[in-house]
């Protein structure tokens, strides 16, 4: 892999948001909304409550790192997306790029655009909600690395769908996030889940990690295996995505899918 054509694919996705900035106000506009209104959601529950349970970190925070993972893996399909809009494949993949060339370039502009919805997400969780993000120290960066690379797999993933099926699928990829976090347990324990339910939940890293963030905040304690479990299924689902990926790319080459590619197609 040569670094040249990496920074190439995130040097675009730099030119395409400095020639218009009005590209940054969704990276900022609804994570800020999410973060202010589970934060005034926590407020109330504590108020009402009585149980002296502060839910600031475990439902603010809970919203905070599946927003994070959600950024991650839209930044990789929308960087994807910018090329199926501008029909800008055969000009990529006439040039001597390699398919891992491109999805490196890809996951290195994920880490840019996400960062700022990110740092808007820490600045009010912390500055208006007072919820103390770095509190967990190590364990936290450790969840948060996992949480990363199922967000990489994702974007991957719903990449590798629009290129097989056609630009119109793109629609299929941004309710995703949504459809899986009832399996993620994000709010609540594994165990409130129906049985089937947790069966999909565990072939699901970001289940470990937020089954493990509730333990390390009660029992204050660090839940080796849930971490060790959740980076094993990660890293393996990164892999099957990127060869998923691959297959789909080289398919498309060879039935010369990227040459017919149309707005019309969804099959």
């Amino acid at each position: 892999m040569k670094l040249r054509p990496v920074a190439g694919i995130v040097l675009r996705q730099i030119y395409l948001i400095r020639g218009s900035p009005v590209r940054l106000f969704p990276m900022v506009t609804w994570v800020a909304i999410d973060i202010v209104l589970w934060g005034f959601i926590t407020r109330y529950l504590n108020a009402v409550s009585g149980s002296g349970m502060n839910f600031v970190p475990t439902l603010l925070g809970g919203v905070l790192l599946w927003d994070f993972c959600t950024r991650i893996m839209q930044g990789v399909s929308t960087a994807f997306l910018e090329d199926v809009w501008s029909r800008n494949f055969l000009n990529l993949f006439a040039s001597p790029l390699s398919i891992a060339e491109y999805i490196a370039g890809l996951v290195i502009t994920s880490i840019m655009t996400s960062s700022i919805g990110v740092v808007v997400m820490i600045a009010l969780a912390t500055g208006v909600f007072h919820l103390q993000f770095f509190s967990l120290g190590l364990p936290l960066v450790a969840f948060l690395l996992v949480l990363f690379v199922f967000g990489i797999t994702l974007g991957i993933f719903a990449s590798a769908i629009v290129l097989r099926l056609g630009p119109a699928s793109e629609w299929l990829l941004w309710p995703l996030p949504a459809l899986l976090s009832p399996f993620a347990a994000v709010f609540y324990p594994l165990a409130t889940l129906p049985q089937w339910m947790q069966w999909v939940a565990h072939v699901l890293p970001p289940a470990y990690v937020f089954e493990g963030m509730r333990g390390l905040l009660n029992a204050k304690a660090f839940p080796t295996s849930l971490l060790l479990q959740g980076t094993a299924v990660a890293i393996a689902e990164l892999l099957l995505a990127a060869y998923f990926y691959a297959r789909v790319y080289r398919q498309a080459v060879r039935t010369g899918l990227l040459a017919r590619y149309s707005a019309e197609s969804a099959a």
